[in-house]
């Protein structure tokens, strides 16, 4: 605990340095008489009784100038303060995600059962952001809508389904949907996490073309690049991601590119992005001053009132 105005106890000592000091009434020939009742402890009594008026007019001051000092404690909060930031979660769910070609404690784990591990885990530590899924395979939707319930998101993530929307590669389009919901939104900061393991197949628009369309709204853009084969070492193989325009599309997005090979690379990429887009979660607790002086205040009242009581009887 400690005083806002920890200068106002100064003031404690006051009335007996009034009363030191000050002459008595009559000591003066002057014509204004300042009654003693002003500056005693109280009303002239003998005995018991003044000098229990007398306590509690001293109690009274004591407790007024500590109310006017300001007695505060210091304590925390578990709310989270709103960061500012809205994520969307940009998920491939085409055919080829369901190759296992990572490895958990030795065993072989699907590229979506990894990604699910990782990225619900990413988005439960996120509190105080907006998170919101979209998924896409032939076809892009809106899994879950932005929202601050990012444990309803980690759960949709770890939920989902190869082939609800598609078995093909829609990149642009899913890419797309996303900038198109961030772009009705007014948040101070924006950005979309693309993971794909693919090529896009979609050939409709450009992604890269997207990827401006963000930059121009001031949409940042990440891009996650999964598998372990891509275009530039295995450019015959069904399985491998176009990872050169992911990283093209976060360049002119204005984020980061990762390239994730393995467990241990996604990971390593969560923990990347959580240092480049700071989650409310790694701030200090909240601080704040809680009030007292209603109790020394009250204390104060309640004394003069009963001082005031004995002098009337």
């Amino acid at each position: 605990m400690n005083f806002a105005f920890p200068f106002v106890l100064a003031l404690l000592p006051l009335p007996f340095l009034v009363r030191r000091f000050l002459p008595r009434p009559g000591a003066i020939d002057t014509a204004l008489q300042v009654p003693a009742s002003l500056f005693s402890a109280a009303t002239p009594a003998a005995g018991q009784g003044g000098r229990t008026g007398k306590a509690l007019l001293i109690l009274a001051w004591i407790a007024l100038v500590v109310a006017l000092a300001g007695p505060r404690v210091s304590e925390t909060t578990d709310v989270l303060p709103f960061s500012g930031r809205e994520i969307i979660l940009a998920l491939d769910l085409s055919g080829s995600m369901v190759k296992e070609d990572f490895f958990l404690d030795g065993k072989p784990l699907s590229r979506l059962d990894a990604v699910k591990r990782v990225a619900s885990a990413f988005v439960a530590a996120r509190r105080g952001d907006r998170i919101g899924l979209v998924v896409f395979g032939e076809r892009p939707y809106v899994a879950q809508p932005l929202t601050f319930d990012v444990a309803s998101v980690a759960r949709s993530i770890e939920t989902v389904q190869i082939g609800i929307s598609g078995r093909a590669t829609a990149i642009a389009d899913g890419l797309g949907l996303a900038v198109k919901r961030l772009n009705e939104s007014r948040a101070a900061t924006r950005i979309v996490l693309l993971l794909s393991d693919g090529v896009d197949t979609s050939g409709k628009v450009n992604a890269v073309d997207v990827a401006r369309l963000a930059a121009h709204h001031d949409i940042r853009v990440h891009t996650i690049a999964l598998g372990p084969r891509d275009l530039e070492t295995r450019p015959r193989s069904r399985d491998a991601v176009d990872a050169a325009a992911l990283k093209s599309i976060a360049e002119i997005g204005g984020g980061t590119s990762f390239r994730v090979r393995s467990m241990a690379d996604l990971e390593a990429m969560a923990a990347t992005l959580n240092r480049l887009e700071p989650s409310p979660m790694s701030r200090p607790p909240l601080r704040y001053w809680r009030p007292l002086w209603i109790w020394p205040g009250a204390t104060a009242f309640a004394l003069l009132f009963l001082l005031a009581l004995r002098r009337q009887t």
